[in-house]
């Protein structure tokens, strides 16, 4: 089993996630930034090309990041990312499509059409004029975020789980390209400080990141 990994926040987030849970696969790099991912051979692995995908022994292909996470959990049950129970389980998933359909994907959007135009626009399809509204919609996504934090470590109370690691990843990235988070969010404020203190936050970056300029 093997990582077809890349730079980007959302192989980012795959990493972060398996640093944090203590597993170790062998990465196979596709240069994106090349267009290598939408481009034979990556398209016969993964027909939507995008990047991470996860290829297992048998040679079939997960992508997805959430799913990939999913099914290294049940690989790797411990430490819990997801939950040890139903109840664990289904207050993870909650608070990350909360956190999906209301905040990352609008924020990667704004960033798509917008200050990352260039690099999307041959790519997939692109709505310039949307990028402000993109962006406005992110952010309102970011103020229920930080309602949610209140009184809360992480977005599911003492226990970091994989919506943490969705909108950390996320944030960081789209901050580097220059969005701002309203200094009125003190709990988001609060809560992107103790996740980069982590070491996985680090150790996560691409190794090419600093050069791209931006944290993928």
């Amino acid at each position: 089993m093997k990582l077809l990994n890349s730079f980007g926040p959302n192989p980012r987030m795959v990493r972060m996630f398996m640093l944090e849970k203590n597993i170790e696969l062998p990465f196979e790099n596709v240069d994106i930034l090349a267009g290598e991912s939408r481009k034979s051979p990556y398209l016969e692995k993964n027909p939507v090309g995008q990047t991470p995908s996860l290829q297992l022994d048998d040679g079939r292909v997960i992508a997805e990041t959430v799913v990939i996470c999913e099914y290294l959990e049940e690989q790797h049950p411990t430490p819990a990312l997801f939950g040890t129970n139903a109840e664990e389980r289904a207050e993870a998933r909650m608070a990350l499509r909360r956190i999906e359909l209301n905040a990352t994907e609008y924020l990667y959007n704004g960033f798509r059409f917008g200050v990352g135009l260039a690099m999307f626009k041959d790519r997939v399809r692109c709505l310039p004029d949307a990028a402000e509204g993109m962006q406005a919609k992110g952010s309102d996504g970011l103020q229920l975020a930080d309602t949610l934090l209140k009184g809360k470590t992480f977005l599911c109370g003492n226990r970091l789980t994989i919506g943490d690691l969705v909108l950390y990843c996320c944030i960081d990235f789209c901050a580097s390209a220059g969005f701002k988070v309203s200094p009125d969010l003190t709990h988001l404020h609060a809560w992107l400080e103790r996740v980069s203190g982590r070491p996985s936050a680090t150790a996560s970056l691409s190794a090419n990141w600093s050069e791209v300029g931006l944290r993928g």
